[in-house]
């Protein structure tokens, strides 16, 4: 399985913060979460200086870079959309392969498509793909009837669906069984995108990987690799947390490309 393994901006720390360290350290994807909270980042934050510096790392492939928009836009809504363009145009701007937003399980999914439609002509003049993940309310119900409407839509196989293992821990028809949540998604949705981090099942904690659960038994963490190598999953994981010390991210990302390896010979 060829994957690019990333952290994230967070609220909790200056935005170049993540971002050097992520660099310092090899770290080959990097999401840009616009999340501004205290401290944080947002897409207003970054000059045009640093946007060319960004476009020239991702044009030499040293860095696939992915945008998330802000964790509230709704894109059928006219604020939400709004947020996932600037998004859209920030990612064209530096030369992202993709920008993630959530998916709103109280919206049906055919509204909910409709809303994409506009967004997705712009993902494309910008040259991205767009990825849609699930929140803890989110059903793999849902998911499997949103990516059942895109299939019917002209350039649908510009979006794909971002996997939050973290979220899919906490959802009540999975509840610490995250593997099973990606078992019961049907062979139509394609995973592009994965959003990595550890829980008790109890609270969004965002656990680095290998300090949860799988810090126990990681046969879990190895299934789901399994899992995604069936499905031909060739993307960035994203290991969304800004930890104390820093330094579990690379522990993480290590083990995480042990476990790729030993699952996927």
């Amino acid at each position: 399985m060829n994957v690019r393994i990333g952290n994230q901006t967070s609220k909790h720390a200056p935005a170049r913060t993540p971002y050097e360290f992520a660099r310092r350290h090899g770290f080959d994807a990097f999401e840009w979460f616009s999340d501004r909270g205290a401290v944080g980042w947002c897409e207003a934050d970054t000059s045009d200086a640093e946007k060319a510096e960004l476009r020239r790392v991702a044009d030499s492939g040293e860095v696939r870079f992915s945008v998330h928009a802000p964790h509230l836009a709704d894109p059928t809504t006219p604020a939400g959309a709004d947020a996932i363009r600037t998004s859209i145009r920030f990612g064209g701007e530096i030369g992202a392969r993709l920008v993630n937003f959530h998916l709103f399980p109280e919206h049906s999914a055919r509204p909910y498509v409709e809303s994409l439609l506009a967004l997705m002509e712009e993902a494309e003049s910008a040259n991205l793909h767009l990825s849609l993940e699930n929140a803890p309310a989110t059903s793999p119900d849902h998911v499997n009837a949103v990516f059942g409407v895109l299939a019917a839509v002209p350039g649908a196989a510009r979006v794909g669906f971002c996997l939050d293992s973290g979220h899919a821990n906490l959802h009540a028809g999975t509840r610490n069984n995250f593997v099973r949540f990606v078992d019961l998604l049907g062979d139509h949705v394609p995973i592009t995108h994965w959003h990595a981090h550890e829980n008790w099942g109890d609270r969004d904690a965002h656990l680095p990987l290998f300090t949860g659960p799988a810090a126990r038994d990681e046969a879990g963490v190895r299934a789901l690799v399994r899992r995604l190598h069936a499905r031909g999953f060739a993307g960035a994981v994203i290991l969304e947390q800004w930890p104390h010390p820093a330094d579990l991210l690379t522990a993480a990302r290590d083990r995480l490309r042990t476990v790729i390896a030993e699952e996927c010979r």
